[in-house]
């Protein structure tokens, strides 16, 4: 068995891509049974956020395996493999664990140590078991790794004041609105007739810091105005007026800047939409939804500018140097992490060799017990035969204590090996090897 990651991120593929990747939570369980069904696919759970698609699996040939897979998300995709695979990245066990270990610390995200990435490893988790797509290798390699994205932050600073991809989107208007005033810096958006178009996690956290830039009035926009209404009862300092979404197009003609994160297919917001509004003043439009909620094709509009997820690096770059020095201390608590599931991982090769070495010895017990039983004659009580069977158990758990203990303890692949050879010779268990 071997461990295998294929996917791709905000690292290697342009939201374009990444966005005919994104697997909806209401489609992860069949893609997880459509992955189970190929033959070289053992175990699998998916990742699937705005900034990353990664397939975790079990396979029994890593080649196979992996070409499974990138198939796997080129029919999904729509794409042609030869379009997707220069965007894909493949990582095999020691790497594949190391990665998943980054991943989950939130070393490997856009904003640098952001909290958010290990609540979707562990609803990465949460589905992988409700579909029971995952077996005991991916269940306690995912479960390690969400420990440790706790590890690092309860260890480390990486997790104080880290910002999320939300707080990165509002600095970026700020940032942008600094820009058009002549400045190169973050300014308030008191002034700006700000909205606020969905009502999930992301636009929580979008009103969250749209709040604590000095914001005082937003304009909050979904599909059903119950949740809205709901969402905004949890912002007592900030004035949230509620809308339906068929009220967008009145929004887009008088706000002057607007977050989009909803979870629609298709854009919400586009050219023709645009230019039917009548208006004046200048729109900046920010859109952290993936897929995306804005067409590209509004870009070139007079008064209009629009930015996507991928813009966010200007303003993560900003904050980048401080952190990667807290981000050096983190990547030591990695490596033992990771080196503490391989050391398991390695430990599961002693497996067949103890079973097969328990199974010799207690077919031996099981003679022998037999034997003493039958020369005992029928004035043996059955508390007695009981007593006397718990003894020849208790005798082979103590034989086999010490060299379970053992073939089991960390050590190196070779040590791990000549061990197995000495105790499947010893106990003359190595000629059932094949049949293991």
């Amino acid at each position: 068995m071997h461990i295998a990651v294929v996917g791709l991120s905000h690292r290697t593929a342009p939201v374009e891509v990444r966005e005919k990747l994104s697997i909806p939570e209401q489609t992860i369980g069949s893609s997880l049974k459509s992955l189970k069904e190929e033959e070289h696919v053992l175990e699998a759970s998916i990742l699937s956020t705005c900034n990353r698609l990664e397939i975790y699996a079990v396979v029994n040939k890593p080649e196979e395996g992996i070409t499974t897979i990138s198939e796997f998300l080129s029919r999904y995709s729509g794409l042609a493999k030869e379009d997707l695979l220069p965007h894909l990245f493949f990582f095999h066990h020691d790497e594949a664990v190391a990665h998943l270990m980054r991943v989950s610390a939130g070393l490997d995200s856009l904003v640098l140590g952001e909290g958010q990435i290990l609540s979707q490893v562990k609803k990465m988790v949460r589905l992988g078991q409700e579909n029971h797509s995952m077996g005991p290798i991916l269940n306690r390699l995912l479960t390690q790794a969400v420990s440790t994205g706790k590890r690092v932050r309860s260890e480390t600073s990486l997790g104080t004041g880290a910002v999320s991809i939300s707080s990165a989107a509002v600095e970026l208007a700020q940032l942008k609105l600094g820009q058009s005033l002549g400045k190169d810096q973050l300014v308030s958006l008191e002034s700006e007739r700000v909205a606020v178009v969905g009502a999930g996690r992301m636009s929580r956290l979008l009103l969250q810091h749209l709040q604590s830039k000095g914001c005082s009035e937003v304009l909050l926009l979904n599909r059903t105005k119950e949740r809205a209404e709901k969402l905004a009862s949890d912002f007592s300092e900030l004035s949230i007026h509620c809308a339906l979404l068929s009220d967008l197009d009145d929004c887009l003609s008088k706000c002057s800047l607007v977050f989009t994160s909803t979870a629609t297919e298709e854009p919400i917001i586009n050219a023709s939409r645009i230019n039917a509004l009548e208006r004046t003043g200048f729109l900046r439009l920010i859109d952290i939804g993936v897929p995306r909620n804005i067409d590209a094709d509004v870009t070139g509009i007079n008064h209009v500018e629009s930015h996507d997820v991928d813009d966010l690096q200007e303003v993560v770059s900003r904050n980048q140097e401080a952190r990667q020095k807290v981000a050096m201390q983190a990547e030591g608590l990695l490596k033992e992490e990771g080196r503490l599931f391989l050391e398991w991982w390695d430990s599961l090769e002693a497996v067949p060799t103890i079973n097969r070495l328990r199974a010799s010895l207690e077919s031996i017990r099981a003679e022998e017990l037999q034997k003493a039983l039958s020369r005992m004659g029928p004035d043996f009580s059955a508390r007695e035969r009981k007593v006397v069977e718990a003894l020849s158990k208790g005798i082979i758990n103590k034989i086999l204590h010490a060299p379970v203990t053992s073939l089991r303890a960390p050590q190196a692949r070779a040590a791990r090996q000549n061990a197995l050879n000495v105790v499947e010779t010893l106990f003359g268990v190595n000629n059932e090897k094949g049949s293991g």
